[in-house]
């Protein structure tokens, strides 16, 4: 078996939308750190793959992180709609993850949690500002079963956190 040329498996990656790290990157680099404003866009907003719209989320974020090495980084989400989440990066990508309280309602009167993921990243690695504008999807998802329906709630919007200090 060959393997393929480099420059086959570099577009092969591309196409793929991962994009590898700057030249020289280093943990420092990756790191995202300050404060900025996360949108979530309701417009274009799906419930179950079909599009819904549903209101337009605005908050205050205050990101913190450190990196061991450019692929390597972790820290925290501070939101200032009162709740605190685990920051990582893993594939090019930013990740944070809580729980909603009560965030499905059912028809009974009673209500299910949701797990909201924030999914965020540099559209471009290379450019200088790439901290300053990142996009991806907060996606909301409740646990099969809840209100008596054998099927997951899932709620996605796009996503951008934009650096406001």
């Amino acid at each position: 078996m060959t393997r393929p040329p480099a420059l086959l498996v570099a577009a092969l990656v591309a196409s793929a939308g991962v994009a590898a790290a700057p030249a020289g990157a280093t943990g420092d680099e990756v790191a995202l750190n300050g404060t900025f404003t996360a949108f979530s866009d309701g417009l274009w907003a799906k419930t179950n793959e079909i599009m819904a719209y549903q209101a337009d989320v605005t908050s205050r974020w205050t990101l913190t992180s450190s990196c061991t090495t450019y692929q390597d980084c972790t820290g925290t989400v501070t939101s200032d709609q009162g709740w605190t989440a685990d920051l990582v990066y893993q594939s090019q990508r930013w990740r944070a993850v809580h729980v909603i309280r009560d965030w499905q309602r059912c028809p009974d009167g009673t209500t299910a949690p949701g797990e909201q993921s924030f999914t965020f990243w540099a559209a471009r690695l290379d450019a200088p500002d790439r901290h300053d504008r990142l996009t991806g999807f907060d996606e909301t998802t409740g646990p099969s079963g809840a209100c008596g329906v054998n099927r997951w709630l899932n709620v996605r919007m796009p996503f951008t956190l934009t650096r406001t200090g």
